[in-house]
């Protein structure tokens, strides 16, 4: 499943124009808050497809009949892009359980990276539903290794990934090695720079929400 954001016409469309424009990003608070916004919707959406058992719930007047979620999923991010994102799933999924991946791209010398993995402190994922969020999604070489990190360990019930912006690159590599994932995308562009950047994009995610690194 492949579910693209601005493909209609919503409110979500500013906050994706507000995080590109090159002005309105030296404002790190409203970027990391369009971030989050922007993950509260994907939420509401990836809730569709959760499941449900009806309750009741007693009311001061009577007893309403409502379905609610059966399950909390377990809200996964790769630090540190992905934080404010992770923030808005957070919003709405306000008892689930999360996962925080450390992995970078390690360059060599010829230009070329591959994908480190530092860190993963997660709790059981077996049997559970799985949202990892990442901003970019650029060339899907970080999100695979993760996933496939994970799915080496553990025995999923479902797989959800969720960014901001993909490249149309990124989101092939995804779905052709993860096919069982469902992709969750505020915006595709066609476009990489030669050193993987996504164009038009937005520039670097984690330093516009949390100044540059050293």
């Amino acid at each position: 499943m492949l579910f693209i954001l601005n493909n209609s016409n919503t409110i979500c469309n500013r906050f994706l124009a507000e995080m590109r424009d090159v002005q309105l990003q030296q404002d790190r608070m409203r970027f990391r808050r369009n971030q989050e916004r922007i993950g509260e919707v994907l939420a509401y959406e990836i809730s569709k497809q959760l499941t449900y058992q009806p309750s009741e719930v007693q009311t001061p007047l009577g007893i309403a009949q409502i379905n609610t979620p059966a399950e909390q999923p377990v809200l996964g991010t790769i630090l540190r892009a992905g934080l404010p994102l992770h923030q808005g799933f957070m919003n709405f999924f306000d008892q689930a359980t999360s996962a925080f991946i450390t992995a970078y791209r390690k360059t060599h010398k010829n230009g070329s990276f591959t994908i480190q993995i530092e860190h993963i402190a997660a709790p059981d994922l077996g049997g559970k539903t799985l949202i990892l969020c990442d901003t970019m999604l650029a060339t899907g070489q970080s999100v695979v290794e993760v996933c496939k990190e994970l799915l080496g360990q553990y025995q999923l019930k479902a797989l959800h990934i969720a960014a901001v912006i993909a490249s149309t690159e990124g989101v092939e590599h995804v779905r052709a090695h993860l096919p069982m994932a469902n992709l969750w995308i505020g915006a595709i562009d066609e476009e990489m720079t030669t050193k993987s950047f996504i164009v038009p994009g937005l520039g670097d995610a984690g330093d516009l929400a949390f100044g540059d690194k050293m």
